[in-house]
């Protein structure tokens, strides 16, 4: 079983680019350039700001991003249809125990991971050995059956991307996920965009403003015992 990440998490040597959030500057991308060194990277999650290629498919030039209106999970916003929780029981639920295979299979061409370069995947590789990226599997037996990625710093969760292979088994990801991260009244998960699947689980939008203001709160509140990296790997995503 791969090592866990370190807890606390080793902060990396400060980014060699001055980044800036933009609140007034009315359009989703807000820069391009820079790198993905690790300094980098979590400057512009505590900035608001996430990276992703400007190209097709998600090739350089590398953009800096900042929606106008932001997707975002708050306590008491997730949704837990009963059939998910039917559907709970029969998966088994883990935290950091298959990171490379979990950003594999959202990197996956044939689904919407082509986003994901081979220089995006090791930027968030390099982030989960220093402690501070973490995957949520969800596993039918053997077999990866769903999961996500993504940064977390104090209460704050950046999900990156999200798969399944089974049905619903993405789902109880973000549910475990949600259980851990909203327990605090200033938790927040972030997920970029709205789309029609995630607002069926309870995501919303708020402006670039009011999610400032959010991650604000977020960034001063305590990391999830879930990801500080002690206790069982195993979650129950079914209480």
């Amino acid at each position: 079983m791969p090592a866990r990440p370190p807890y606390p998490p080793i902060e990396p040597p400060p980014s060699h680019w001055r980044l800036q959030d933009a609140p007034d500057l009315a359009q989703d991308l807000l820069a391009s350039g820079a790198d993905l060194a690790p300094g980098t990277v979590l400057s512009a999650y505590r900035l608001g700001l996430f990276p992703m290629g400007i190209g097709p498919h998600g090739a350089e030039p590398l953009g800096w991003w900042s929606p106008l209106q932001r997707g975002v999970l708050t306590p008491g916003d997730h949704h837990v249809q009963r059939s998910l929780r039917r559907s709970a029981r029969r998966f088994r639920v883990a935290v950091d125990t298959a990171f490379d295979d979990v950003v594999a299979v959202c990197a996956d061409p044939s689904r919407d991971g082509r986003w994901i370069t081979p220089a995006i995947a090791q930027a968030y590789r390099t982030l989960h050995e220093l402690g501070w990226a973490h995957s949520v599997e969800v596993w039918d037996g053997a077999e990866l059956a769903g999961g996500l990625y993504g940064v977390s710093i104090g209460g704050f969760f950046a999900g990156e991307s999200m798969f399944h292979r089974r049905t619903d088994a993405g789902k109880v990801a973000l549910w475990a996920l949600a259980q851990a991260v909203l327990a605090h009244p200033a938790g927040l998960i972030d997920v970029q965009w709205q789309t029609d699947h995630l607002s069926t689980q309870g995501v919303r939008e708020v402006s670039r403003q009011r999610y400032l203001e959010l991650l604000a709160a977020a960034l001063a509140a305590p990391v999830p015992a879930l990801l500080r990296g002690s206790g069982s790997r195993e979650i129950d995503a079914d209480s």
